[in-house]
């Protein structure tokens, strides 16, 4: 069959959408600028067109079967990415385009997002898509770009240092604790090994790394929690759970403002992993991907701390 008349027109499966979004075709005539008789005779169009029933006919109510569950999901998926396609090409013509970007929660809302304004301001004609997936996760074919947490070594990437290996001590503030309980004191690195150390999945082993670096021994007899965000870390430090290791670039806010403290400036260490921006080797990159690249790591030269 040609595909010409494989595929039924795309005013038919607006329809189809929109009356599965309003419940019924009397619903779905006003947003459509259609009468509603004009809308049963299209979904019936459309029934002959794919040759199923895609509604049960339930008193007021278009209720889906089962293939019509099925298949306004892929046409639901489908316009969605045609009017992004779109909206794309439309920007792309003045130097701007729709951008998709993942980034680690973390990340996103201590760093990036607070000079997301600075970034908008230079660029007004590109759209940033900004998703926040909780694990490193690489750009796949909906994705531009993602920002990682590694050591920049991902086969088949360009990959950019942005920041993060510059690692602090951090603590919790004057009084946590109970009274029974009180937090120790750090005076000395040494002093480390009287607290709970909370650690982060993407380096467990970081104390112990630590601790050579800082000649403190036996660290890895002190087990604590393994916590998958680095705001999570940060949340458990500021609560007097134990005491944590964390990018700088997350928490110059948060210890400024004295919800965390750094008890040893001199104590912290510099990590083999940090945030990079990644992108497909092979792929074309778009006009808005070297904009954001060139933005993002100015941004990191001039300013590695939470924008002001």
């Amino acid at each position: 069959m040609p595909l010409r008349r494989l595929n039924p027109p795309l005013h038919l499966l607006r329809t189809f959408c929109t009356v599965v979004r309003c419940g019924n075709a009397s619903a779905a005539a006003e947003p459509l600028d259609l009468t509603q008789s004009a809308v049963s005779k299209q979904i019936q169009e459309l029934e002959r067109w794919v040759g199923v029933p895609l509604f049960e006919r339930s008193r007021q109510r278009l209720v889906l079967t089962p293939a019509g569950e099925r298949y306004e999901l892929a046409v639901r998926e489908l316009l969605a990415r045609l009017e992004a396609a779109t909206l794309e090409l439309l920007a792309s013509g003045h130097d701007g385009g729709a951008l998709q970007v993942a980034a680690l929660p973390t990340f996103s809302a201590q760093w990036l997002v607070p000079r997301l304004a600075d970034f908008r301001q230079r660029h007004p004609r590109i759209t940033l898509h900004l998703a926040q997936p909780l694990i490193n996760a690489l750009p796949g074919p909906e994705t531009d770009c993602a920002i990682l947490f590694g050591d920049g070594h991902w086969p088949g990437m360009h990959a950019h240092y942005i920041a993060g290996n510059d690692v602090a001590l951090i603590a919790p503030p004057p009084g946590s604790g109970s009274t029974e309980h009180p937090v120790p004191v750090l005076r000395s690195p040494a002093d480390v090994a009287g607290h709970t150390l909370l650690r982060h999945v993407s380096e467990p082993d970081a104390w112990e790394r630590w601790g050579e670096r800082h000649g403190v021994q036996g660290l890895k007899r002190f087990d604590g929690p393994v916590l998958d965000l680095f705001e999570t870390v940060i949340r458990g430090v500021a609560m007097g759970l134990g005491l944590g290791l964390v990018p700088r670039c997350l928490v110059r806010e948060q210890i400024a403002a004295g919800a965390i403290t750094e008890p040893l400036p001199d104590a912290g260490f510099n990590s083999r992993l940090g945030y990079w921006l990644c992108h497909a080797g092979g792929r074309t990159q778009s006009p808005a991907l070297g904009h954001f690249r060139a933005w993002l790591l100015h941004q990191a030269e001039s300013h590695p701390g939470p924008a002001a």
